[in-house]
């Protein structure tokens, strides 16, 4: 874990004394970690997907990158200043937040419903979604107890043909996913809620991590 700087390494040493039977998933925690720090370095973006809980995971996700977690996030001087002479410029200088990007597939119900509605294929709509907002260099995080969610490997293709990196949350058996993403992270647990708790556990960490590494400042 020598790529990760003194603050991250705090971080993931915390996950590991309160969670110790996921020292299984810590390199692999490592290396999405760097995988979203080379995103981001290269102003990507994170697309996640999931089913059922998998999929409140994927919005919750989003929703701890997109504004501040446990850090301050602060603007850059030079976006304040042009803020500042426009409606609502000055309040929103002081309240709004600097963050990750982040985007939860299927949540466009349209956009959703029409792909269902219209194509011959189940299951397509996270790959047609991804397959028009994908760039090279973003990342597709797909979460799937089993490891088998038919849309979820729709999506890793789609991800892999556009030039991204395809990272797999499962179960401990891994299914089909594990066998295709770059990245798979199998987590312990013989239950689908115990598998989701160590999910949990862990996304939250990368969360922590990809905030420490951007905004180090605690609030």
């Amino acid at each position: 874990m020598s790529s990760l700087n003194t603050l991250e390494q705090m971080i993931v040493d915390g996950m590991l004394g309160r969670s110790p039977d996921l020292e299984t998933c810590s390199q692999e925690l490592v290396k999405t970690h760097e995988a979203l720090v080379k995103c981001y370095d290269g102003g990507g973006t994170l697309f996640t997907c999931g089913n059922g809980g998998s999929y409140a995971d994927a919005m919750h996700i989003v929703g701890e990158l997109v504004k501040s977690f446990e850090r301050r996030r602060p603007l850059s001087s030079a976006f304040m200043a042009a803020l500042e002479p426009l409606p609502y410029g000055v309040d929103l200088a002081q309240h709004l937040e600097a963050g990750l990007p982040a985007i939860t597939l299927g949540l466009n119900l349209a956009l959703k419903t029409a792909v269902e509605n219209d194509s011959p294929m189940r299951d397509i709509s996270f790959a047609q979604e991804l397959n028009v907002m994908m760039r090279p260099g973003d990342v597709l995080l797909a979460i799937s107890t089993s490891g088998n969610a038919p849309n979820c490997r729709m999506a890793l293709s789609v991800a892999k043909a556009k030039g991204g990196t395809g990272i797999a949350f499962t179960g401990p058996k891994g299914g089909a996913m594990a066998d295709f993403a770059d990245i798979v992270i199998k987590t312990p647990g013989d239950s689908t809620k115990v598998v989701q708790e160590a999910h949990a556990t862990l996304w939250h960490t990368l969360c922590c991590l990809i905030e420490a590494h951007y905004y180090p400042e605690p609030r």
